[in-house]
């Protein structure tokens, strides 16, 4: 395993911001980390890359235990944290020639990642030029500056336009052919773009952790959305078998959410049957994995 989390436990004061937690990633994952904020995901992220101690549990990362065997750990994982640090001062090349020092790694791999995460364009700046998303680059270079195994990265996309944002993903996608990529991220597109499994935590504990496929296809919440040819009071499609809740977007044209196995579709029809109405349409809303989100951590 590249990941093993084994009961990890962290609180600060009476706030317990992890209760247990245990999973594993295997390598050449390429796993969502999920929660609303203040679930406790960077906490844990903290914990994988040594900066945090746990208070019960063990951690292991590329096979270092994350408490005896800190420089191994710190050796062989790439971290993006949520707020990047970076010297402001320092054009591009020299910030990465300073890392590149301090990991050993010879200098011609600066071109290497400059190419890899699309800095080329603006290489020739001080970092207190760039835009957030350029630093956010910036930052995502240097944690693959020395090609570690491991890949932890807290909010990556954090400050990218819709373009630069293909480009990060298609760059992580790519990095993790060959190693494990653990990142959080509240943009759920960018999770069903490029994980294979997410893993939800909420309140510190994990509630969800499965393939994406397979967290998707198990969410039993649809959303149908219907307009009918009349006006029709609430109390009347209060009524329909197994809705969770509904809303009028306007007129006669309503949201329908449904907790069901089956396709409700046919269970809408037949109600304005029922009550003398046309259906002008009925289409059911694909499941996406913001609903689970929603569904779960509610």
């Amino acid at each position: 395993m590249s990941i093993e989390v084994n009961n990890i436990s962290k609180s600060y004061g009476a706030q317990k911001a992890l209760d247990a937690v245990s999973f594993s990633i295997q390598k050449g994952e390429i796993v969502g980390f999920l929660g609303p904020n203040g679930a406790g995901k960077s906490t844990l992220m903290k914990i994988l890359t040594t900066y945090l101690l746990a208070d019960d549990g063990s951690a292991v990362v590329n096979g270092h235990d994350v408490t005896a065997n800190t420089k191994a750990v710190q050796l062989s994982i790439g971290y993006l944290p949520e707020h990047n640090p970076l010297y402001l001062d320092l054009y591009i090349r020299e910030y990465l020639a300073f890392n590149a020092d301090v990991y050993k790694v010879d200098k011609s791999r600066i071109e290497e990642v400059i190419q890899l995460t699309g800095l080329s364009p603006e290489s020739h700046k001080k970092i207190s030029q760039l835009s957030k998303g350029y630093r956010q680059r910036v930052g995502l270079a240097n944690a693959l500056l020395h090609n570690p195994d491991v890949l932890i990265l807290d909010e990556p996309t954090t400050g990218l336009d819709p373009n630069q944002l293909m480009e990060i993903r298609n760059v992580i996608k790519n990095v993790g052919k060959d190693k494990t990529v653990f990142l959080s991220t509240h943009i759920m597109q960018e999770v069903e773009a490029i994980c294979d499994r997410v893993i939800i935590i909420d309140k510190g504990k994990i509630v969800a952790d499965k393939k994406l496929d397979n967290l998707i296809s198990a969410h039993k919440e649809q959303v149908i959305e219907v307009e009918f040819d009349y006006k029709i009071e609430e109390q009347a499609i209060a009524a329909i078998p197994h809705l969770k809740s509904f809303k009028n977007i306007h007129d006669c044209l309503w949201e329908l959410t449904f907790l069901s196995d089956k396709d409700m579709r046919p269970a809408v029809f037949d109600f304005a049957h029922d009550n003398g109405l046309k259906t002008l349409q009925l289409n059911q809303k694909n499941k996406n994995l913001e609903a689970v989100f929603r569904e779960i951590t509610k």
